[in-house]
């Protein structure tokens, strides 16, 4: 891969569309300004994080893939030439919904899409009421600018996924994310969860020898009807090297725009090194696909 530079997008969210939309493509156009060629935008980016509850309503904010916002991001990745990460909230059929990613080229079609494969089901995280678990694999994107892995948020605490993205040729390993903590929660607590989530990311870049790009939103989203504490999203994107080294790091309570310019030929200087997949015992895995060993 060759050498790149990358924006993040890290900000809040609104019921209010329309501006949401506004100041994510805002972002997009600051981070092109700075020469990224590739920009990341966080999970669900169109609007608030709408499964804090269980709400039939709520599929009325699923879009169709190609669809509007594919149409409003691929016109402005063709107006900047930029590659945009994109997550959106797929309605693929009657019934039918996905927690999608989308890879947009720089002439604004449609390069792949990943559907979300792990999805949670927790207190104010009640994703398997609204999306279907995915059904294309771990399979990277190939675009102008390098193979993505892209993986979407609960994917990000497995390392089979990040690993399997790995073994198909992914450059970047990338993660559109939308996680928080309780309000609730001592802060002891919430040192610990935002420390697992940044530790288990540069994992799976330190295991695979490639860079990992992952953008969280920020700001507080109370629950909707007033049913629950809601979720305080704790933002901290960051860019890290192949060796889990800290390329860019975001606050966990500002808007803000990450520009970085990532090594291409570290990866290959570095498993050189540490030849992980070289020493794999693949021939003693097998009960990997167990769901636990009794």
């Amino acid at each position: 891969m060759k050498d790149i530079v990358v924006g993040l997008v890290q900000q809040s969210c609104s019921a209010d569309r329309k501006k949401t939309v506004e100041k994510t493509m805002a972002g997009i156009r600051e981070a092109a300004a700075k020469g990224a060629e590739l920009v990341v935008l966080q999970e669900l980016h169109c609007g608030p994080y709408f499964c804090q509850t269980e709400d039939t309503a709520c599929f009325d904010l699923a879009e169709t893939i190609p669809g509007p916002a594919t149409d409003e991001f691929g016109s402005l990745a063709r107006e900047l030439g930029v590659v945009i990460v994109t997550s959106l909230f797929e309605r693929r059929a009657p019934g039918l919904y996905h927690n999608t990613a989308v890879v947009l080229e720089k002439d604004g079609s449609i390069a792949g899409k990943y559907r979300k494969m792990h999805i949670p089901d927790d207190p104010a995280f009640y994703e398997k009421f609204y999306f279907t678990p995915g059904d294309l694999g771990f399979e990277p994107i190939a675009t102008s600018i390098g193979k993505l892995g892209v993986l979407v948020c609960w994917d990000q605490w497995y390392p089979e996924a990040a690993r399997l993205m790995a073994l198909a040729g992914a450059e970047l390993l990338i993660y559109p994310t939308a996680i928080g903590w309780d309000p609730n929660d001592v802060d002891a607590e919430k040192k610990r969860q935002l420390d697992a989530w940044i530790t288990i990311q540069r994992s799976h870049g330190v295991g695979n020898g490639i860079p990992v790009i992952s953008v969280n939103r920020v700001g507080f989203e109370a629950p909707p009807q007033g049913d629950g504490a809601g979720i305080q999203f704790w933002g901290n994107s960051f860019v890290a090297g192949p060796q889990g080294e800290f390329l860019a790091q975001g606050s966990n309570d500002e808007e803000e725009v990450l520009v970085v310019k990532i090594d291409g030929g570290r990866s290959e200087n570095v498993r050189r090194i540490w030849p992980f997949l070289r020493d794999r015992r693949i021939d003693a895995y097998g009960d990997l696909l167990k769901r636990y060993r009794d």
